[in-house]
C-alpha cells in the first residue's frame, strides 16, 4: 500500500487491475483514448476527451475499503464518445454481479433489466449521504429528516449504481468526484430512469472539470428537486 496524498492510499491491487484493463483496451481499440484513476491519460485522452472516443477507467473504486478488508469495492469502466458517456459498466468482484448500460439502452443487473427505485414517499427513502462544505450540519439534518436513513458505502461508483436497481433511492455527494467515479455509474442511473445531476443541478458528467471538484445527485424524477433542495439547504 502507498500514500497518493495524506488521505488517499493506493494498493497493488489498483495497478494490477489497472493494466489488465488497459492491456484489454489497447489489444482491441489500439487507438481509442484512455483516462485512468492510477495512471492518468493515455492517448492524448486529456486534451481529446471533448471528441472522438475515450475510455475511462477506475481500477478499484473503494481502495480504503478493500485495504482494510471491508467487501465494498468494485471496479468501473465507461467509454465517452465526444464527451458524453456511451456505455459503461460496474463490476463487484465480491458478489459477482455487473451493473452496465449504453445510452440507447436499458440498465442491466447481468442480463436482466433494472429500474430506479418506484417509491412514492421521500420518507421512505434510503441515500448513499455525502455531503460536506458550507453549512454540511445543516444540510445533512434536512436531508435526513426527510428521508427514512442515509448510509455511506466508502464506493462511490458501486452506490450510485445501485440507484439504478433501487438498493439505494438516491445518491447524494456534494463533491470530491472524478469523471472515472461517475461515467459508468452515473449513465446506468440515468439509463434505468433516474434523474442524474451535478450537486448544483447541472450536467453530471463534463469533461472539463477537474478530478475531485464535483458531485452528483441521482434520484428518481418525482423526488430529485427536494433532494437537491434539501442538500443545498443553508438554513
Amino acid at each position: 500500500m502507498d500514500y497518493k496524498s495524506a488521505r488517499d492510499i493506493v494498493t497493488e491491487v489498483d495497478h494490477l487491475s489497472e493494466r489488465l484493463i488497459l492491456g484489454a483496451i489497447r489489444e482491441r481499440f489500439p487507438g481509442d483514448g484512455i483516462l485512468a484513476e492510477e495512471s492518468g491519460a493515455h492517448q492524448d485522452a486529456a486534451r481529446g476527451l471533448a471528441r472522438g472516443r475515450t475510455w475511462i477507467v477506475d481500477p478499484l473504486d473503494g481502495t480504503i475499503n478493500y485495504a482494510n478488508g471491508i467487501p465494498v469495492f468494485c471496479v468501473s469502466v465507461a467509454l465517452a464518445v465526444d464527451g458524453r458517456p456511451a456505455a459503461g459498466a460496474v463490476h463487484d468482484p465480491m458478489r459477482g454481479e455487473t451493473f452496465s448500460a449504453t445510452a440507447d439502452g436499458p440498465a442491466l443487473l447481468g442480463d436482466t433489466p433494472i429500474g430506479a427505485s418506484d417509491k412514492p414517499l421521500l420518507s421512505d427513502y434510503v441515500v448513499s449521504l455525502a455531503l460536506g462544505g458550507r453549512a454540511v450540519a445543516t444540510r445533512v439534518r434536512a436531508v435526513r429528516r426527510a428521508i427514512r436513513v442515509s448510509r455511506s458505502m466508502g464506493s462511490s461508483a458501486l452506490a450510485l449504481a445501485y440507484v439504478a436497481n433501487g438498493r439505494f433511492d438516491a445518491f447524494i455527494q456534494s463533491g470530491g468526484m472524478s469523471a472515472w467515479d461517475c461515467a459508468a455509474a452515473g449513465l446506468i442511473a440515468e439509463r434505468a430512469g433516474a434523474t442524474v445531476t451535478d450537486a448544483l443541478g447541472g450536467r453530471w458528467f463534463d469533461v472539463d472539470r477537474a478530478t475531485r471538484e464535483f458531485g452528483v445527485l441521482a434520484a428518481p424524477p418525482a423526488h430529485h428537486a427536494e433532494l437537491l433542495r434539501l442538500s443545498r439547504a443553508a438554513g
